[in-house]
């Protein structure tokens, strides 16, 4: 049976083990995929130390991973698109991508200009990165502050939104103000001084995207007048706060999946650097990122 990396509950790194799944056969509508890569985010880690229980509750057995990049091993009947052999990224809003086979019911075709590495990197981050941005509003000529703009999603988000016309001030560490800067945005630092900062490089605030689920959000809400036009990927206090918590939109995220794609294959998008580690190590990578051992995307290697 095929290789998996299996929640075994709530808890630190540890809780990872490696083990094996049933792939099982693809419905009419999906195709069954052979993983080379499968990307970790931040939400991942968020879910396995239970902070997300009550917006995400999963069971012990639970493979983690929303992205995956491989090659289709079978399609089901309805699929029109792909074909058994095609390369494809593929985005799995209900889990299971540290693994070395998945079933996947949302896909878009790996371009041959674009790298394995760089296609498993893309579907969860560029989905959400679309999905925010659009569920924002934000327009040209407007700002918009983006906590952790240099993160998988900060780094895609903020490309997004300065094509667009948006101002983006981006909330980072004082280290990764160079990476800010080059992604066309106005760097601040996160802090005390937080606010000040912000309205200092900018003067206002019309809207904020809380990409790092960590700090500041309190802060923000502050700067943009109010909750109605602020959104977090993953804050654990986000309804205490009174702020959205946004996930996938099942309609949405196939036209999400191809226009990042799209973008990154014609070289107007660029990814945060990654590391690749063994599938076998995931619970060692996690255990690297919450140290902050890691400043990269962390892909895991079938």
């Amino acid at each position: 049976m095929p290789r998996a990396v299996l929640l075994t509950g709530y808890g630190p790194p540890e809780v990872l083990k490696l083990g094996e799944v049933e792939a099982g056969d693809p419905g009419p509508a999906q195709i069954r995929v052979a993983v080379r890569f499968a990307g970790v985010g931040p939400t991942d880690l968020a879910i396995r130390a239970g902070y997300l229980r009550d917006a995400f509750p999963v069971a012990a057995g639970a493979v983690l991973g929303f992205e995956a990049a491989g090659v289709v091993d079978a399609a089901g009947a309805a699929v029109r698109d792909v074909r058994a052999g095609d390369g494809v990224a593929v985005y799995l809003p209900g889990l299971g991508g540290y693994a070395e086979m998945v079933l996947a019911d949302y896909w878009v075709a790996k371009p041959e200009p674009v790298g394995w590495a760089d296609a498993a990197a893309l579907p969860a981050s560029g989905e959400a990165a679309v999905r925010v941005l659009g569920q924002l509003g934000v327009t040209s000529g407007e700002t918009l502050l983006l906590l952790g703009a240099t993160g998988s999603v900060g780094t895609i988000a903020t490309q997004l939104a300065v094509a667009r016309g948006v101002r983006v001030v981006a909330a980072v560490r004082a280290a990764d103000f160079p990476a800010a800067e080059r992604l066309g945005a106005i760097p601040v630092e996160y802090g005390e001084s937080l606010a000040d900062s912000v309205r200092s490089a900018a003067g206002r605030v019309d809207a904020v995207m809380d990409a790092a689920g960590k700090d500041g959000l309190e802060t923000a809400i502050a700067l943009a007048g109010g909750t109605r036009r602020v959104i977090t990927l993953s804050d654990p206090h986000a309804a205490k706060l009174g702020v959205t918590l946004s996930g996938p939109v099942a309609e949405g995220i196939p036209q999400a999946l191809r226009e990042a794609m799209t973008e990154l294959a014609a070289g107007r998008l660029s990814l945060r650097p990654h590391t690749t580690v063994p599938l076998a190590q995931a619970a060692e990578a996690h255990a690297r990122l919450e140290q902050g051992a890691l400043r990269s995307k962390v892909l895991l290697a079938t």
